[in-house]
């Protein structure tokens, strides 16, 4: 494949980000293709989960204002899963060069698109950007991957289980990376928040590790202001949280998460227990985004084995609670290492970690699907 290619993404939502942080990323990758000239069509589900609970919390029609605003060059087409959902897709698919359907789908509609490659002459690439190939691989194992023409991964662990373990013809590692036409270092005239993490609690997958590097710290330090934004927040873990001292905020439009960065002097990333053992290496979109917007940031044990950043220079990283402390002591304190921390990871991510990067990298992919080699 060469030239400009018709490009299809099928993700389990695009308008909205709650509790489904892929958008994240996909909105960019897209919207970077889009500029290059390609043509990109993007594809949800009506009335998926992700929607019905951002309708819930009230803010749907404001999020599809401002992701109209802030995307307008995306097309985002919406499909029912009934009886006509073939024939739709065929007439979608048409003239397509390239589907790439992200691991959020259901068995049913990637089974469907897949009925239709051989008949429509498309490739088809399944992207995986969660830990389930590794936590629970059964569910992955319910689509055919071996019908797909290859898998793009977001961390070379992940890559290798798809490879050795789970029957992909061709992978991939292809990391996430920052939208920097939104997360960029912007000039604040104070900042309101000592310490914030933006994270969902999720499933007890990391309940520990806030406890340890979370919740214990800010005990300690009041009346240092720590604030969490997220969803899937129980009673118990909110009232913990306010016992801490810590404000809970609740759900935040990705879209505004460069301006709480820039309110805040430090971020914190506190990987799910899957990211610091078996998936060690991949970092979520959160580090990308952080480190794009100049927030200095301090992370709970993580190791970039893939040698993404610069540990100590882009980030730090603390082995325990005791460590979290002395760091978030130390740069509250220290200005100019705040600075230099914010300095040197914006650098970096500009240098390899956007979403053009990424548009880039899937193009070359491309070109070497279609050269077959």
């Amino acid at each position: 494949m060469t030239g400009l290619l018709n490009f299809r993404f099928f993700a389990h939502s695009w308008i909205s980000d709650w509790n489904h942080g892929n958008a994240h990323f996909l909105r960019g990758l897209a919207s970077q293709l889009v500029r290059r000239g390609h043509q990109v069509r993007c594809y949800e589900e009506r009335n998926g989960w992700s929607m019905a609970n951002l309708a819930r919390e009230g803010a749907a029609p404001e999020a599809l204002i401002e992701f109209r605003n802030a995307f307008p060059e995306l097309d985002v087409r919406f499909y029912t899963v009934n009886e006509a959902l073939k024939q739709l897709l065929r007439e979608e698919l048409s003239g397509a060069d390239v589907v790439v359907v992200h691991e959020w789908n259901s068995p049913e509609v990637v089974t469907t698109i897949l009925a239709l490659k051989s008949e429509l002459g498309f490739r088809a690439l399944f992207h995986d950007t969660h830990h389930r190939a590794y936590s629970s691989p059964r569910e992955i194992l319910r689509f055919p991957l071996g019908e797909f023409d290859g898998v793009l991964a977001f961390g070379e662990a992940l890559r290798r289980i798809y490879r050795d373990a789970l029957g992909a013809k061709r992978t991939w590692t292809f990391h996430e990376g920052a939208d920097t036409t939104h997360f960029f270092p912007r000039a604040a005239p104070a900042k309101d928040t000592d310490v914030v993490w933006i994270g969902n609690w999720g499933d007890e997958e990391r309940a520990r590790e806030l406890e340890e590097f979370l919740i214990r710290p800010a005990t300690a330090m009041q009346p240092a202001k720590f604030a969490v934004y997220g969803v899937r927040y129980p009673e118990p873990a909110r009232a913990r949280l306010a016992e801490s001292g810590i404000e809970f905020r609740g759900y935040l439009p990705n879209l505004r998460a460069p301006q709480v960065y820039v309110h805040s002097k430090i971020s914190l990333h506190v990987p799910r227990k899957f990211y610091a053992n078996g998936l060690s290496g991949v970092p979520t979109i959160r580090v990308f985004e952080a480190l794009a917007a100049g927030v200095p940031l301090v992370s709970s044990p993580w190791n970039d084995s893939e040698g993404l950043f610069r540990p100590g220079e882009d980030y730090v990283s603390v082995p325990d609670c005791s460590a979290m402390l002395s760091e978030l002591r130390n740069l509250l304190a220290d200005d100019a290492a705040r600075e230099q921390l914010s300095k040197s990871g914006v650098k970096t991510i500009r240098s390899r970690h956007t979403c053009a990067h990424r548009a880039e990298q899937l193009l070359d992919i491309c070109h070497e699907l279609g050269s077959g080699s």
